[in-house]
């Protein structure tokens, strides 16, 4: 069999191409907009990529087409599949259909923290002997690659709330008819799709009408909307877990990191986890209990996540030399964004923290986050701002911290103000959803030892 991916460099419809590479089906694809680290994932595989939707067929005979969720109608290719009744599905349908039906599915949802959480269900499950299969929307460190078919009987899944395809609005998690179901939290994004909060939560809730009675939702009790959605109704098995208070499930961050998960107020666990800040203890607590509901026991989830090493872009250590630390992350939504901040605040309290970002997300762009902007950022002492946005008025909205931001046309801007003011003991966080020109390549070549 051969299958065509129409938006193949995407971290989900690369994560599925390398799945079906594996499965032994012939794939190839076409993509307009390729950047690392999954266009360097598809060029290790031997995937043939093309850049032209125009010519993407004029030597491809696919047996099937699977159509990501950024082209619409009016696409060269698109129009090509429709006109010439080449059969084609979505990539959540195809999933669904060739490798969720046969295994036992741990999906993660929520609007912050899937990747991570989602990272550290399936080392858990490797650490653990089940040789899960997985499909994640970036890169865990501890396998390198972002999905993987293998022998065990588990599939974890990242479950995302955009849109399937343009024949197919609903959410992207609706195909998925999780075992487990893991909320994080819920907040309103994808301000393109989504009016508001309400929209938002109405999907959330579909999700969870999908889900049998059998299977069991694991939620964070400390999230509101999550609260509000499960008001609409559940049928399924209810597992709360909590970082704010005492719960069924709780963890607590002591010195040096360590981690202490209780159930029912008695400590059942006590470990040290490499990455810092509440969030990312919260996510290591929604594994642990996601895991715990497969039958594993909480001190050999402990175990296994004090070998977790990351995932790519998601606080990612890119430079650690003479006291300047340089760490990349996807963050882009303001809770987000507040939330790596504020780690490496209490992580390095001592040391000057600059943030190097971008407004890229759709919701960014249209303004959607704009009113939290400013105090999502406050918290560092000096911000470097690549300023893309015409749509609204991004000096005027940051005008309270106005003394910390400078604002860039471009990339190397930034790197040029960087080389004029860093000390070299610096902590740099550099954030976007997107490739930022391999910033933090470019700032790695300043550097007195590099240049």
């Amino acid at each position: 069999m051969h299958i065509h991916i129409l938006g193949i460099c995407g971290t989900f419809m690369g994560g599925l191409a390398r799945l079906a590479l594996d499965s032994g089906i012939k794939v190839t694809g076409t993509d307009a907009n390729a950047y690392p680290p999954m266009s360097t994932q598809l060029e290790s595989l031997g995937i043939e990529i093309t850049k032209c939707y125009e010519t993407c067929f004029d030597n491809q005979d696919p047996d099937l087409v699977v159509i990501g969720n950024t082209l619409s109608r009016a696409n060269p290719a698109i129009e090509y599949v429709l006109d010439n009744d080449v059969p084609y599905m979505s990539g959540p349908a195809w999933i669904a259909q060739n490798f969720l039906q046969k295994n036992k599915v741990i999906a993660v949802a929520g609007t912050h923290g899937k990747t991570t959480t989602a990272s550290m269900i399936a080392w858990i499950l490797e650490y653990s002997n089940l040789e899960p299969s997985f499909l994640i929307g970036g890169i865990p460190l501890n396998f390198n690659v972002s999905a993987r078919q293998s022998t065990g009987q588990v599939f974890v899944i990242e479950a995302d709330e955009y849109d399937t395809a343009f024949f197919d609005k609903r959410s992207k998690f609706i195909h998925y008819k999780p075992d487990v179901l893991v909320l994080n939290n819920i907040e309103y994004d994808h301000a393109d799709i989504f009016d508001d909060i309400n929209d938002v939560k109405v999907q959330f809730h579909h999700l969870i009408k999908t889900i049998p009675k059998k299977s069991v939702i694991v939620f964070n009790q400390d999230d509101e909307n999550i609260r509000s959605v499960l008001k609409m109704g559940h049928w399924s098995q209810l597992d709360s877990f909590t970082s704010k208070k005492e719960g069924k499930w709780s963890i607590s961050i002591s010195s040096k990191n360590f981690c202490n998960i209780t159930k029912n107020s008695k400590l059942v666990s006590k470990f040290q986890l490499k990455q810092f800040g509440e969030h990312n203890a919260t996510n290591a607590l929604a594994a642990i209990v996601a895991a715990y509901k497969l039958g594993i026991p909480v001190e050999q989830s402990s175990n296994a996540l004090e070998h977790f090493l990351g995932t790519s872009r998601r606080m990612q250590l890119k430079y650690d030399k003479e006291g300047l630390k340089i760490y990349d992350d996807f963050a882009h939504h303001p809770t987000a964004i507040k939330a790596s901040i504020q780690a490496l605040r209490e992580q390095w309290p001592e040391k000057k923290l600059f943030v190097i970002t971008e407004l890229r997300s759709n919701s960014m762009r249209m303004g959607a986050h704009k009113d939290n902007l400013a105090e999502a950022l406050k918290v560092a002492d000096q911000i470097f701002l690549k300023n893309n946005i015409s749509e609204w008025d991004v000096q005027e909205c940051l005008a309270s911290i106005s003394k910390k931001v400078s604002f860039h046309k471009d990339s190397q801007s930034i790197v040029n103000e960087l080389r004029t003011i860093m000390q070299g003991d610096e902590v740099l966080l550099v954030m976007s959803n997107g490739p930022f020109d391999d910033i933090c390549s470019l700032i790695i070549d300043i550097l007195p030892n590099n240049e």
